[in-house]
């Protein structure tokens, strides 16, 4: 008879968030697979909990399952843990979970902290219905591609954000998406936790005098209801230049084309500028 995998929540910052449930099943597996075996270790020695450790992180994911696998279909049960949160969100853990179930391995989840449902509680922004986009592309066609498609989307968006990348992300936001409402949650249960309302230009304002410190979450309001899905950024920019054609200057053209489809009036007006200078 095969072991089982439990996947455990684990805290986002305070170790008071662990959970006697957590405790108790880091307890009693035999062993662990952990994102960073150093960060592990230092939870368990607050547990005071001596387990073998595999480690099982993005770039040795299939070797490590490789490892995994056999000794869960043998008898053992084994926890996954990132360094902080719910594995597989965001973290490495998806195609353990893929694995095990093809293999008839149980899979238990031990709820624990998660950034994102923290950030989206806090957030003031609505919470009924929203888009987890994670961390988005470093960079390249992906990036300006996933961004296009999120102008256009009506939920709350929550994304995952490092301190020095944060302005550049914040920057291509408010140029792809326009100027929106915004909840910056950085540090969450930890001692520095912050939580900024604002909108993405008075973000952008803001870090560029003040360096972002800590890891964020960004929640972002979706897109009004009203836009017409229907109009591409390339409809937009044909406009912008029957428009220009009548005389109208470039800023007031894009103005005029982002009220009429709802498209980002900074994108229209940018990326028009870039047409007319070539």
């Amino acid at each position: 008879m095969s072991g089982k995998l439990f996947l455990v929540g684990t805290p986002i910052g305070n170790l008071s968030d662990i959970s006697p449930r957590t405790a108790e099943t880091l307890a009693m597996v035999d062993f662990i697979a952990a994102e960073d075996t150093r960060v592990t270790r230092k939870l368990l020695s607050h547990l005071d909990l001596h387990k073998p450790l595999i480690s099982y992180y993005e770039h040795n994911r299939r070797e490590s399952a490789e490892r995994i696998l056999p000794r869960l279909l043998a008898g053992e049960n084994g926890a996954l843990v990132s360094d902080a949160g719910m594995p597989a969100i965001s973290d490495p853990g998806e195609e353990l979970v893929k694995l095990c179930a093809e293999n008839g391995v149980e899979v238990i989840t031990i709820p624990g902290p998660c950034a994102l449902i923290c950030a989206l509680a806090a957030s003031g922004l609505p919470t009924q219905r929203f888009a987890f986009e994670g961390f988005l592309a470093v960079s390249g066609r992906n990036r300006w591609a996933r961004l296009d498609e999120l102008r256009t989307e009506p939920r709350t968006l929550v994304l995952y954000e490092a301190p020095h990348k944060l302005i550049k992300t914040l920057t291509d936001l408010l140029k792809y998406l326009g100027d929106r409402d915004v909840a910056l949650c950085r540090e969450l249960t930890k001692v520095h936790e912050e939580v900024r309302r604002t909108t993405l230009s008075a973000a952008l304002a803001y870090y560029e005098h003040e360096p972002p410190r800590g890891e964020f979450v960004l929640v972002i309001r979706g897109a009004p209801e009203t836009q017409d899905p229907e109009t591409t950024l390339e409809d937009g920019l044909e406009l912008v230049a029957v428009y220009r054609s009548e005389g109208i200057s470039l800023r007031e053209a894009a103005r005029r084309v982002a009220a009429e489809t709802g498209l980002p009036k900074n994108l229209l007006y940018s990326q028009s500028l870039g047409r007319e200078d070539r």
